[in-house]
């Protein structure tokens, strides 16, 4: 590095003057005859960033701010050949081969890109730009596992980042935490925990995290959307209003801050504003793939289905693991009548997040419906979505009225009798636990389990509604049946 400040010291430093200044071509025009390491990463770096802003152009000209289109990086194709002479001969430093990697991966070669930013991350381990690249082209466990890295404190980073994305959630907070022991000052390491908490769907902790965080870090804007998800989800509708008017006076011309207006507009109701927002936070950062997706939820609320389809399809097609667009578009295609569209879906986003109880409902449901008429699938998606946490209590009594639907009195019994204890602990009233009774009682009384049956019909007793008058006939009969039995008069439950 210091013979190449020696030898291109003034080129280089005019051409970082002008990269600094956006002005690409011109860095790379003064840097033509340099033949330094620096030197030459930061010609071809300038190329590559000139190619990428004409790309961006082009995009634009065509298509508008958000539109797709098929432009190219014209520079990658010269860049290759480049590089590549660069790496044979031996003469390429670790930005280099990470500007390499950057160039394959545009072209679609992942395996040997793969092996240059391995080779990259290998001689610089802090280049977190590199790490970055490397992650995205880590799809499947098999891959990370295979990579060969030399040991060192940034691969416990990359490692921890990775297993997020592959919805290794508990492994990541278990490297993150680890990493806190050594930085423990470290906000970008309790965000990161934050984020992995939030998809184990760990609200209460999350929220904890965000506000020790803001007050150490009151001007944060990153990662602050995912807080406010968490506001959304809790219906905590004063604290996001004041989240949102705090990142809006912070900064609001950043694609978070943009994401959480349009959760404060959604929270009250105002979808056509809240797209405006997810909108805004799109033309600032169109691959911003928190925006689309929750752009696709708010069409839906309004009805929009085609348009929450395009949302949804454009966040998949950003980030192909993201659970929560394919389970977006299995919705949208439910609320289109087409049930075999919306399982295809739903089964894609249950792949990736497969501990999340809400989307084994989804699947039920589908396999529920009159053109698929499967129960024995859904009675199998419902036990998964009971066995996942399921806060919700959907999947309980679902699992006991298909039982009964089929003519499984012993299993229907055995569900309603789990959902009855649940809505007693979480002290839930309503239908369902009407139903519930109703149904015990029944089956109890056919058993001859008179004294059971008699325990429900009295609890039936308190309700008001034709299950009261039910439980009375119940009571009556039993006591017909069975005259030895001492049951207690049921006259004097006042009508």
């Amino acid at each position: 590095m210091e013979e190449d400040e020696v030898v291109d010291g003034d080129f280089y430093l005019l051409a970082k003057s002008y990269f600094d200044c956006r002005e690409y071509r011109r860095a790379a025009h003064v840097l033509q005859d340099q033949t330094g390491k620096k030197a030459t990463f930061l010609r071809c770096y300038a190329l590559y960033l000139a190619g990428e802003k004409r790309k961006e152009e082009e995009m634009i000209e065509l298509e508008g701010p958000l539109g797709k289109s098929d432009a190219v990086n014209r520079e990658v194709a010269s860049l290759e050949r480049e590089l590549s002479i660069l790496r044979k001969n031996g003469i390429i430093d670790p930005f280099g081969l990470y500007l390499y990697g950057l160039v394959l991966i545009e072209k679609g070669n992942q395996n040997l890109a793969r092996t240059v930013l391995m080779e990259s991350v290998n001689s610089y381990p802090w280049n977190w730009s590199a790490w970055s690249e490397l992650q995205s082209l880590c799809t499947t466990i098999e891959i990370l596992n295979s990579l060969t890295l030399s040991n060192h404190w940034m691969k416990e980073f990359f490692l921890a980042s990775a297993y997020q994305e592959l919805r290794m959630h508990n492994e990541s907070l278990t490297k993150y935490e680890h990493l806190q022991n050594t930085f423990s000052f470290s906000n970008y390491i309790r965000a990161q925990i934050a984020k992995a908490q939030y998809c184990l769907r760990e609200f209460e902790q999350v929220e904890v995290i965000f506000e020790e965080l803001l007050r150490n870090d009151p001007y944060r804007v990153e990662d602050v959307d995912m807080y406010s998800n968490v506001l959304y989800a809790k219906e905590c509708f004063s604290a996001l209003s004041y989240l949102a008017h705090r990142v809006f006076m912070t900064d609001k011309y950043r694609p978070e801050s943009c994401c959480i207006i349009g959760n404060y507009y959604s929270l009250k109701g105002q979808h056509e504003k809240s797209v405006l927002y997810f909108r805004r936070a799109l033309k600032l950062n169109k691959n911003y793939l928190s925006a689309w997706t929750l752009m696709g939820h708010e069409y839906v609320e309004m009805k929009n289905t085609p348009a929450a389809i395009d949302a949804y399809r454009r966040a998949v097609d950003i980030n192909p693991r993201d659970y929560r667009a394919w389970y977006g578009l299995g919705q949208a295609y439910e609320m289109m009548g087409m049930p075999f569209y919306a399982l295809h879906y739903f089964k894609k986003s249950v792949f990736l997040q497969s501990n999340d109880s809400r989307l084994w409902i989804a699947m039920a449901q589908c396999y529920e419906t009159d053109q698929l008429h499967m129960l024995e699938e859904a009675i199998k998606c419902y036990r998964r979505a009971a066995s996942c946490n399921d806060r919700e209590a959907i999947a309980l009594h679902q699992l006991a009225k298909l039982h009964a639907e089929l003519g499984r009195s012993e299993e229907a019994a055995l569900y309603y009798k789990k959902d009855l204890e649940r809505m007693e602990a979480e002290e839930r009233e309503g239908p369902n636990m009407v139903e519930a009774l109703l149904f015990l009682a029944q089956h109890c009384r056919e058993q001859k389990r008179f004294e059971e049956a008699e325990v429900y019909c009295t609890r039936l007793l308190d309700y008001t509604g034709p299950e009261k008058e039910t439980a009375k006939s119940m009571l009556r009969g039993m006591r017909t049946a069975e005259s030895s039995f001492p049951l207690m008069d049921i006259e004097h439950f006042h009508p």
